[in-house]
C-alpha cells in the first residue's frame, strides 16, 4: 500500500514494476544482475486515484507523465534491486503528492515607486561606473 496523503493510497496491486539490467559502470556485477527497476503506473484507469490527481496530472509538465494516461519511472542509482524498488516509489509519492496540491494563482502586482527609483537609481550608478573606464586626459 502506497500512502499518498491521509485520504489516497494506492494498493499494490495497480504497481507494475519491470526489472532490467541497469547501465554504466560496475564491472561484473551490472552484466550479470537485472538491478535497475521500471516502476508503471496506469493513473488514468486507477479506481483508488480521485478524479482531481487525474486532472492536475494529465496538465503537468513531467517527462514521466506520458499523455495515454502512464507514469514511467526509472531507478538504477542503487545497487540492490530492492531498495530501486523503494526509491521508484519514494519517487511515485512525491510526484503524485505535488499534483495533489493546488496551483497558487498569480496576481499581477506592479513594481512600487520606491523599486521603480531604486532601480534607476543603481542604473545610472552603473553608467557613471561604465563611463569613468574611458581614457584619461591631461
Amino acid at each position: 500500500m502506497l500512502e499518498i496523503s491521509a485520504r489516497v493510497s494506492i494498493p499494490d496491486h495497480e504497481l507494475e514494476f519491470i526489472t532490467m539490467r541497469a547501465g554504466g559502470p560496475g564491472g561484473q556485477h551490472v552484466n550479470k544482475t537485472d538491478s535497475a527497476v521500471q516502476l508503471r503506473f496506469d493513473y488514468a484507469n486507477s479506481p483508488s486515484l480521485p478524479d482531481v490527481y487525474k486532472e492536475a496530472l494529465t496538465s503537468m509538465k513531467d517527462h514521466r507523465v506520458l499523455p495515454s494516461g502512464l507514469i514511467l519511472i526509472r531507478v538504477e542509482s542503487e545497487r540492490s534491486q530492492l531498495m530501486n524498488k523503494e526509491a521508484a516509489k519514494e519517487a511515485l509519492t512525491a510526484l503524485l503528492q505535488k499534483a495533489g496540491k493546488p496551483v497558487k494563482v498569480r496576481r499581477p502586482t506592479k513594481p512600487s515607486k520606491a523599486a521603480k527609483a531604486k532601480r534607476t537609481d543603481s542604473k545610472t550608478h552603473r553608467g557613471k561606473i561604465k563611463s569613468a573606464r574611458g581614457k584619461v586626459k591631461f
